[in-house]
């Protein structure tokens, strides 16, 4: 077995992967909440494993705490940290730069072509929401970044007077309240950004969604999507099994 490790801006997730690279167990803690003891509660009894593999968005102390902490739980387990590559499992990097394209997209759109073999769009709403174009032979087209649903929020709140912050959930019809009002906003421009990309493509592509308000803006989304939340975790396990 090995252990998969997806640390994003705002959440670590994980997983047990079998030598097939089926997912079994899962969990997720929030950056803030990281510590020693917090890992050590979160993996205590996994394992022994073959190999751990780490997409990292971002190096720095929580990347050498998560590195620390693997380490001391399971010593004959080399770590192996996951970069973007310009080519590799069917997948060209559309990048000039292939290393600078974020490795959680790089391994959704490696998780995608490998599972959802067409064409696509798929779109990590996360922290920020991401949106790459990839043809069904692999070939990735490149893509779009804007703020997530959140980091909307906090920018009116921070950015202005008046306006407030809440995490409050509204139907996102025409707001009666501020608040209700930002809601539906941040939803629209979130939805505007997928349906512009999708109307833009010259064939029909398929719309994979992932990260944590995969769901939310499924919902009021007028086109089909699937939405597989572990997409980057399927694609380490993919690139992981690789070092086998």
């Amino acid at each position: 077995m090995n252990l998969l490790i997806d640390m994003g801006n705002s959440r670590l997730k994980w997983a047990v992967a079998d030598a097939a690279g089926q997912l079994l167990a899962k969990g997720a803690v929030a950056n803030g909440q990281l510590a020693d003891a917090a890992l050590r509660q979160c993996w205590q009894g996994l394992g022994p494993f073959r190999r751990i593999g780490i997409a990292c968005v971002s190096a720095g102390p929580l990347l050498a705490l998560v590195q620390a902490v693997a380490a001391a739980l399971w010593p004959d387990a080399p770590c192996v940290q996951i970069r973007s590559q310009r080519q590799a499992f069917g997948v060209s990097n559309a990048y000039q730069e292939p290393e600078k394209l974020g490795v959680d997209r790089w391994l959704a759109l490696i998780a995608a072509h490998r599972h959802y073999p067409a064409a696509a769009c798929v779109v990590d709403c996360g922290t920020a929401i991401t949106v790459d174009l990839l043809e069904a032979n692999g070939e990735h087209r490149g893509g779009y970044i804007s703020p997530g649903l959140m980091l909307m929020k906090q920018a009116l709140a921070q950015g202005t007077n008046a306006l407030p912050f809440s995490a409050a959930a509204y139907s996102g019809q025409p707001g009666q309240s501020t608040e209700a009002a930002i809601y539906g906003g941040t939803l629209l421009a979130a939805r505007g950004l997928i349906e512009h990309v999708l109307a833009t493509r010259a064939a029909p592509s398929q719309l994979l969604l992932t990260g944590g308000d995969a769901a939310i803006i499924a919902e009021h989304l007028p086109i089909p999507a699937v939405i597989d939340p572990d997409l980057v975790l399927r694609g380490l396990a993919i690139a992981l099994a690789a070092w086998e």
